[in-house]
């Protein structure tokens, strides 16, 4: 059975990556194991020049790893943006859950973060997969509502639709 995914959406500032922070403290309390894939349509780099890793691809290296006794980071050439499931499948083990952010349309289980301050329109429906929205004021939706300010009954969500189902 493969690792479940549920990405976790919303427009910019609405608060996607302080819940992710707080589900993944949570989950990890309750002893669940969890991933996450943070997409960047921009790009992003996280080895500099003249680090021996930086020096190793620069050189033609396929794929650099950098290890520490806490630490193990990848850094490989990608021929076009992986869907999460290709990421999942080759490079991810030994978790209970993925939880993604920066994909807005993607094939996976969606919850919304949504705050009445920024006075914009959801994204997703439930015909592209969303499964529930977690806001800061109560909505009548087709899918559950979740209190973005108490992440309990989030998890108690994620872990009843992902997690108990896969024991």
């Amino acid at each position: 059975m493969s690792i479940p995914i549920v990405s976790i959406v919303g427009k910019s500032n609405s608060g996607k990556t302080t819940l992710i922070e707080k589900l993944i403290t949570e989950l990890t309390g309750r002893g669940w194991r969890v991933a996450t894939i943070k997409h960047n349509r921009h790009g992003f780099e996280i080895d500099h020049e003249g680090k021996d890793s930086y020096r190793h691809k620069k050189a033609g290296a396929k794929m650099t790893i950098v290890s520490s006794p806490h630490s193990l980071a990848l850094v490989a050439d990608a021929e076009r943006d992986y869907s999460f499931a290709e990421i999942r499948d080759r490079f991810i083990a030994d978790v209970d859950i993925i939880i993604t952010e920066g994909f807005k349309v993607n094939d996976y289980p969606k919850i919304e973060v949504f705050r009445s301050e920024l006075k914009r329109e959801l994204i997703s429906r439930k015909d592209d997969g969303l499964i529930a929205v977690a806001s800061d004021v109560p909505m009548d939706m087709d899918v559950p509502c979740l209190d973005l300010n108490n992440v309990g009954p989030i998890a108690d969500f994620i872990e009843a639709r992902f997690l108990k189902a896969s024991d």
